[in-house]
């Protein structure tokens, strides 16, 4: 069970203190945004090998996915506090959404990458990646503002890499009205 802490609680699925899901999920994103890149090359260009591309990152996507999940699964069945948040429930659903249209968006494209990226290829990878923005948006809000799996370390070593940035004289260097800075 994830240790509560005065800010935050402790992932679950975490090796030494830092949580699986945070850094699993980069690669699917990256992966599923990344067919959309080759998509829109593929139409801008007609080259085959970005509709070969977003095929093999689809599925990249996908696999990747899955694998974040199992970490993310298992802070959801063993945190209380996640499972009462509407934000966990509403991110997990549409990371499920997310891979279901990646599934369907392979699917378009498994006997021919091009004609399944000239067909429904983009619009299912545009749907997606803004479904994964949407999610990405829901994780960050859990992480950062409800600081699930992202608790402040009060250990004594951490002032070793506390800095102080004095910023008095700023305000002062620009006009407030412009936005310029003075000469």
């Amino acid at each position: 069970m994830g240790r509560y802490h005065r800010h935050g609680v402790e992932s679950t699925a975490a090796i030494a203190g830092h949580p699986l899901h945070h850094m699993l999920v980069v690669f699917p994103v990256a992966f599923l945004i990344g067919a959309l890149g080759t998509d829109i090359a593929f139409a801008s260009t007609s080259n085959p090998f970005w509709a070969e591309a977003s095929y093999w990152l689809l599925i990249a996507g996908i696999v990747t996915a899955l694998v974040a999940a199992i970490p993310g699964l298992i802070d959801f069945v063993s945190i209380d506090r996640v499972r009462n948040l509407w934000i966990s429930w509403t991110h997990m659903i549409a990371n499920l959404v997310v891979v279901g249209v990646a599934l369907v968006n392979v699917g378009v494209r498994l006997d021919d990458p091009a004609a399944g990226a000239q067909g429904w290829g983009l619009w299912l990878s545009a749907l997606q990646t803004l479904l994964l923005l949407f999610s990405g948006w829901l994780g960050g809000e859990m992480a950062y503002r409800y600081r699930i799996g992202a608790i402040q370390d009060e250990s004594p070593q951490v002032e070793q890499f506390h800095v102080e940035v004095d910023r008095s004289g700023v305000a002062e260097s620009y006009d407030r009205r412009s936005g310029s800075g003075r000469r």
